[in-house]
């Protein structure tokens, strides 16, 4: 089944948001030729799809700038793009994108420059449309196996881990990936639970997979983020490469705990980011840019929250809202963030309510810069960030990875000269 976005899809879309004379002019042709291509069932020519896509969703003053390409990476369940964003800032160039959320593909199309369409469905993608790459990215899908998701599950009556249909499994869809295109290493990413889920039998499918049937050598390690941001953020990170190296995450390069702090992260109200900047949008207000009051609880949401806490804590469980400061490190932003705000609520003072993150906050806390757009609702923005890797913790493994990939192609290249010569 061909998932492909057609452009004749697209050009519909553009249709809606500009008029003829607007797309014609952005795709350099005449308003006739945007009619002509309206009324043609195919559409547009296949070659168009690119422009449309970056008139859609593209804003080539933000675009990441990339450096000299060196190696080639593939980018599946992409998400917001944080662990590209980490593999090109070392000299990596994406040649294929995966993502099938809409709202997910809009930020990313708006943040980073790119010369193929975002593939939809990994399920449903022809093995044959993904070309040849040096290492495969991907951040499957970690609800399945998240503390949080497995409760929710367990509580719904409803399968988790590679149970789940949906999302379980998607697993070995990177799998047979990377049994076709045989990439020299690979970077997946999931959350810590992953290691003792269902007893640790998830995980050790997931090793013998990649080690006996795929014949990678794979290393993995738990990484926190705090340090590198303001978070506890506990991810599982596992690297595998095709063919023997001296890999080892002794180089990885940890921060100090107390590197970052939320100061680090939240807006300063004190005039420097006025709300005329484009990064803070309405995020705050005035020429002290203060933030905005809709971000702060309502009496009765801090109530509820309030009351709840203390329930559970009489009961003598954990549960209840997270409240930081300016010296503190917060919990785990989620993707549940846009509910109630209630793992990371900051303080106003004694009597007063606390607010929420706004979504460019949300964004520092998981490493992104102020430059990178925002261009959906407060709500998606919410979920995109909780659901994002921390940017510097795969920027760092990125730079430690990268001797590797380029000491596999230069091994690959000698071999061909060899094979050439002979």
């Amino acid at each position: 089944m061909d998932t492909k976005v057609t452009t004749g899809e697209l050009l519909s879309q553009a249709l809606e948001r500009y008029t003829f004379a607007d797309v014609a002019r952005k795709l350099n042709v005449t308003p006739k030729t945007v009619k002509n291509w309206q009324v043609k069932e195919e559409g547009p020519p296949e070659y168009r799809l690119y422009q449309l896509q970056g008139l859609l969703f593209g804003n080539e003053s933000h675009k990441t700038e990339m450096q000299r390409d060196e190696f080639t990476f593939i980018d599946l369940f992409a998400g917001i793009g944080g662990i590209r964003m980490g593999f090109e800032e070392n000299g990596g160039r994406c040649i294929f994108t995966s993502e099938w959320d809409k709202y997910a593909v809009q930020t990313y199309c708006e943040n980073y420059s790119t010369d193929h369409p975002v593939m939809g469905d990994i399920t449903k993608v022809d093995l044959a449309d993904i070309p040849d790459h040096d290492i495969l990215l991907a951040g499957f899908p970690c609800q399945p196996f998240s503390i949080a998701g497995v409760s929710k599950k367990n509580s719904l009556g409803r399968a988790h881990g590679f149970e789940d249909k949906t999302q379980g499994t998607l697993f070995f869809d990177v799998a047979r990936i990377i049994k076709k295109k045989q990439p020299r290493a690979f970077l997946l990413e999931n959350v810590k639970n992953l290691m003792s889920h269902d007893k640790g039998r998830t995980f050790q499918v997931i090793k013998e997979t990649l080690e006996n049937e795929l014949g990678y050598k794979i290393y993995s390690k738990v990484i926190n983020a705090k340090g590198f941001v303001p978070q506890n953020r506990e991810r599982i990170y596992i690297v595998g490469f095709r063919e023997e190296t001296d890999f080892s995450w002794d180089d990885f390069q940890d921060q100090k705990i107390d590197a970052k702090t939320m100061k680090d992260i939240l807006h300063s109200q004190n005039g420097t980011e006025q709300s005329g900047n484009d990064y803070v949008k309405n995020y705050t207000l005035g020429e002290e840019g203060i933030v905005n009051d809709k971000y702060i609880l309502s009496d009765k949401l801090w109530k509820y929250l309030y009351d709840y806490a203390a329930k559970h804590k009489a009961k003598g469980n954990g549960f209840g809202y997270g409240l930081v400061t300016e010296s503190c490190v917060s919990r785990t932003l989620s993707a549940r963030y846009y509910k109630d705000g209630s793992e990371i609520l900051v303080s106003r003072g004694k009597g007063n309510n606390p607010r929420r993150l706004t979504p460019r906050e949300c964004a520092r806390l998981m490493g992104y810069p102020d430059s990178f757009d925002i261009p959906v609702s407060d709500t998606q923005a919410y979920k995109q960030f909780g659901n994002s890797v921390a940017v510097p913790v795969v920027k760092e493994i990125a730079r430690i990875l990268k001797p590797h990939i380029m000491l596999l192609i230069g091994r690959d290249k000698e071999y061909s000269q060899t094979q050439t010569i002979s």
